[in-house]
């Protein structure tokens, strides 16, 4: 660092940030998923709930960034701060479980994407030669990282476009193409899909909308590297719009290119079937190699966030201090092994499911929601008291309004995930625990008080209830 005004960012710089951090893997679904669920009635309900409380809880995150700003270990931080270590343990555990998740749906991905070219090899990502080529390229990024490999700047150059250039030209395809009756015909449902209610239609597409909006807590971290703090606010806002835009176009435009049960029963990534119902199979080719280069570069970031992750909460003391060893390259090295022996057990479990790409997508989004849930909670507690408010009395009533929002439709995502997916959280986090007693024997420190303990035990029978679920047969991944 040779001065301090090269480590300050510009508004479009910050911007930049904002977009990268929200563009992944989920957009390139949309079309699909969507088809499935609702028509563009539907859709259109959905992205205003889901852009509403999304929305809510970025400007949450940024009145912590704003009003706590001592606090800076992670998003888990707030749980503990607000409501006690074994909270903050299950978010820490909740976030770092949900980008492992992530990471095994980035290689279900792959594997389905290859799966277009070659159906007799890779199917939808989850047979036995997908598995084996996700294990070895899981375990070729593990031991990269181990050297000391990070992100360059030309790879993240590289991953943007790969994101960016693609979105816009089917955009782009499927508005030249827009057709308004086939629109019309769409709108309400559409022809030879099943009768839904419109709240069933709404429900369903919940977790997708959950899942592309993952990342949205990381323009907060940008706010200390500003040339001013106003531009963070600024960016937030505009690259908020900016990525739901694009979002809304690419789930909207198919609806008036092709019938819904075309577009729903295309293979994933679904908008390389959307762009090829346009113009031809160019259009399928094209997406998917932008897909696959997004996803590459977009899981080594991943790779060495899920570390990161398990890092910071040992250096908090949140997980055992093993956790914060670094190698000669100062890479976390124990974190990042637990983090692939997680994701490989992940992957492998993909050849048992009936449908792995859905499932690890809404598994990723439900995993987020309990750290998501505790922030905003956190948020109308400091609003509440008042705390960080001394020179800005007049933004509290503001604040705890928009936490509230933001508690609201994060509990309103846990009812339209269903308790199957819950239940099944529950089952992860149960083992999972035993990593919280260890840190907690490390430091000679109580290891429930007396509500912590019932929220394990809470936990506990969630958990053992979904475990019997999988066993009979009840619940099935």
């Amino acid at each position: 660092m040779t001065g301090k005004s090269e480590q300050k960012l510009s508004l479009f710089a910050l911007i930049g940030m904002v977009v990268g951090s929200m563009i992944g893997a989920g957009i390139f679904n949309l079309p699909g998923r969507f088809a499935t669920a609702t028509g563009p009635f539907g859709a259109i309900i959905a992205w205003c709930i889901a852009g509403t409380g999304m929305y809510m809880l970025a400007r949450v995150f940024q009145a912590l960034a704003e009003k706590r700003p001592d606090i800076d270990s992670g998003v888990f931080a707030y749980a503990k701060a607000g409501f006690g270590d074994y909270m903050g343990f299950l978010s820490a555990f909740g976030y770092w479980l949900g980008s492992c998740l992530g990471n095994v749906f980035y290689w279900v991905l792959i594997g389905s994407t290859l799966g277009r070219f070659f159906p007799g090899i890779f199917g939808d990502g989850s047979t036995a030669i997908a598995i084996i080529v996700s294990l070895v390229g899981i375990w070729a990024f593990h031991f990269m990282i181990l050297r000391g490999v990070e992100q360059a700047t030309f790879i993240n150059s590289v991953v943007t476009v790969a994101k960016i250039v693609p979105i816009i030209v089917a955009i782009l395809a499927m508005a030249i193409a827009f057709n308004y009756t086939q629109f019309s015909e769409n709108f309400l449902g559409g022809v030879g899909m099943p009768e839904k209610t419109l709240v069933a239609q709404v429900r369903d597409t919940m977790l997708i909308t959950v899942f592309v909006f993952l990342g949205i807590e990381g323009a907060s971290v940008y706010s200390r590297f500003a040339q001013k703090r106003s531009d963070v606010g600024t960016a937030t806002i505009l690259g908020f719009v900016g990525v739901t835009g694009l979002m809304v176009a690419i789930t909207l435009l198919p609806y008036a290119t092709a019938p819904r049960a075309a577009i729903a029963g295309v293979q994933q990534p679904s908008l390389a079937g959307a762009l090829e119902l346009v113009v031809g199979h160019w259009g399928a080719v094209f997406i998917s190699i932008g897909v696959l280069v997004s996803v590459l570069g977009a899981y080594l970031a991943w790779s060495l966030i899920c570390a990161e992750v398990l890092f910071a909460a040992a250096k908090s003391q949140d997980m055992p201090k093993l956790f914060a060893a670094q190698n000669g390259n100062r890479v976390p090295a124990n974190a990042l092994w637990l983090t692939n022996i997680v994701v490989s057990l992940f992957v492998i479990s993909t050849y048992w499911s009936r449908d792995a790409f859905n499932f690890m997508l809404d598994m990723t989004s439900v995993t987020a929601l309990l750290p998501y849930l505790l922030v905003a909670g956190y948020g109308v507690l400091i609003a509440r008291r008042g705390e960080g408010y001394q020179t800005t009395p007049g933004e509290r009533g503001r604040d705890q309004l928009f936490a509230w929002i933001a508690v609201v439709y994060t509990l309103i995502m846990f009812v339209a995930a269903g308790l199957k997916y819950v239940l099944l959280v529950a089952v992860l986090f149960v083992p999972g625990t035993i990593l919280y007693l260890w840190a907690r024997r490390e430091q000679k420190a109580r290891f429930f008080t007396s509500v912590e303990l019932i929220i394990f035990a809470v936990t506990l029978v969630a958990g053992l209830a979904g475990f019997v679920g999988l066993l009979t047969g009840a619940i099935t991944p």
